[in-house]
């Protein structure tokens, strides 16, 4: 039989939601294109309930025959162009054994059905030049890589961390 895949918003107080939610982002910590290294202990024990208090902040989870499998994490921002918020997907990771099931597919759609909910104007992404499987699944959704006018170039992201 096919594989049954669900998806749901997760419930950062719920103990099986928050575990799916961190084991899911340890497993996107350790793969090459995340962090290459596990979760430090600290921020496995307090990403949910921070998450929690974080406004705007969801996560949408995807099961495969009850197992979680699928995590996407957002966070809501804003458009000044448009003054209408906008929903950041900053965390996408499927754990190896379900890539190319359609599971990130699913989850988009619970968020932009979230994000419309919320009035927003647009989805938002990063994503590495390397990794084809994800650009490719991210085009499939309707996404593409951001220019306001292509004499000008496309869109980077920088960053500058604090220690």
């Amino acid at each position: 039989a096919m594989p049954s895949v669900a998806t749901y918003v997760a419930d950062y107080d719920d103990p099986v939601h928050a575990k799916a939610v961190v084991d899911l982002l340890d497993g996107y910590a350790r793969d090459p294109y995340g962090n290459s290294g596990p979760l430090p202990d600290e921020v496995y024990a307090s990403l949910c309930p921070t998450l929690a208090k974080t406004p705007g902040a969801f996560s949408v989870v995807a099961t495969v025959d009850g197992v979680a499998a699928g995590l996407i994490n957002c966070f809501q921002g804003f458009s000044t162009f448009k003054c209408k918020p906008l929903i950041n997907v900053h965390d996408v990771f499927v754990h190896p054994d379900h890539r190319r099931a359609g599971l990130v597919q699913a989850m988009m759609a619970v968020v932009e059905d979230v994000a419309k909910e919320r009035g927003a104007c647009k989805l938002t992404l990063e994503v590495l030049s390397n990794n084809a499987p994800a650009k490719g699944s991210y085009a499939k959704f309707g996404f593409k890589n951001y220019e306001l006018d292509p004499a000008q170039g496309h869109a980077e992201f920088w960053e500058k961390t604090f220690r």
